[in-house]
């Protein structure tokens, strides 16, 4: 059973001419796909032949994903897991897969949740002030409602790269409590002195800010590279998509110590050395959408893609067997 899709999954051909060499998929391959949402690279792989192991944490998107065909297939072409990335090699076990030939991530927000209302995560539309992708957890009303000004500040700063963190963070503060993403957003554009009409919503980076801290985005996105790192075979591939410069910062980062660099290190990688094999090669350049899909499709326009090549060297902190 077929479904309309009704949103554009960016830099589609790029990431499928990614995860293989030839530019195509080798039927029976197993793939996962991250962050399924409304499944745009799925149906794209599984028209290849590919097996798909579709990840994500919103119950929306996975249950749209069972009314599709291939998961009733026996064995089934797509296996749906209602988990985070980041837990993807336990999910992985937990269906009796040891190793995949290719992952892709299409990190952030999906313009899925983008358009409902209701979800809370666009300053576009009036609704509650949520922006939960799992739907469970503290909330962003929680959130603003409840931290301190300096706490809020930081998020901001650090999150949105938002320069008047304070003064924003003042606001939220004298105006609580908000229910509202339309609460939130006004706050926002009164303490920056927000003209209609300017290029630029300011509440655009507050909304990225509280969106990222709420949902706990980039030690995911850290933790979820961490994983496909440990998941992938020999020769496979990892294709990742990232809509701002933080994401796409973490992924620049990640691939190019696995090829060799020498890591910091972080709480998801132990500190290499300069002598430890590569984990991955071939990293790509950044990759960005041509005018034409940009033109076509206005979320392509922030978008990047970056992909490797896993080499046979065991995972950093695993020891080989």
């Amino acid at each position: 059973m077929s479904v309309q899709l009704p949103h554009i999954p960016v830099l589609l051909d790029e990431v499928v001419a990614a995860l293989t060499p030839q530019g195509g998929l080798t039927p029976g391959s197993l793939v996962v796909d991250a962050t399924f949402g409304a499944g745009g690279y799925t149906r794209r792989l599984l028209g290849a032949g590919a097996t798909v192991h579709a990840f994500d944490r919103d119950p929306d998107a996975i249950a749209a994903g069972r009314a599709w065909g291939e998961v009733s297939e026996v064995p089934p072409r797509l296996v749906l897991h209602q988990r985070r990335f980041s837990e993807l090699a336990e999910g992985l076990a937990e269906a009796g897969v040891g190793s995949v030939q290719g992952i892709v991530f299409d990190i952030g927000v999906s313009s899925m949740q983008l358009d409902q209302a209701a979800r809370g995560f666009a300053f576009s539309s009036n609704g509650p002030l949520d922006m939960r992708m799992s739907q469970e957890g503290e909330s962003a009303a929680d959130f603003l409602n409840g931290a301190t000004e300096e706490a809020i500040a930081d998020v901001l700063y650090h999150y949105g790269e938002e320069r008047q963190s304070r003064r924003i963070a003042r606001a939220v503060v004298a105006a609580r409590p908000l229910t509202t993403t339309g609460q939130f957003a006004e706050v926002v554009r009164k303490a920056l002195g927000y003209r209609p009409g300017a290029p630029k919503d300011p509440a655009t980076r507050s909304f990225q800010a509280v969106r990222i801290h709420v949902n706990g985005e980039l030690d995911e996105l850290q933790a979820g590279l961490a994983a496909a790192e440990r998941v992938l075979a020999p020769g496979g591939r990892l294709a990742v998509v990232s809509f701002h410069s933080l994401e796409d910062r973490i992924v620049k980062q990640f691939l190019r110590e696995a090829a060799g660099a020498v890591p910091a290190g972080s709480r998801h990688l132990p500190v290499s050395t300069p002598t430890a094999a590569p984990v991955f090669e071939k990293p790509s350049a950044a990759i960005r959408p041509a005018a034409e899909e940009q033109a076509r499709n206005p979320r392509a326009r922030s978008a990047t893609l970056r992909w490797a090549v896993r080499t046979a060297a065991p995972a950093r902190g695993v020891m080989a067997a």
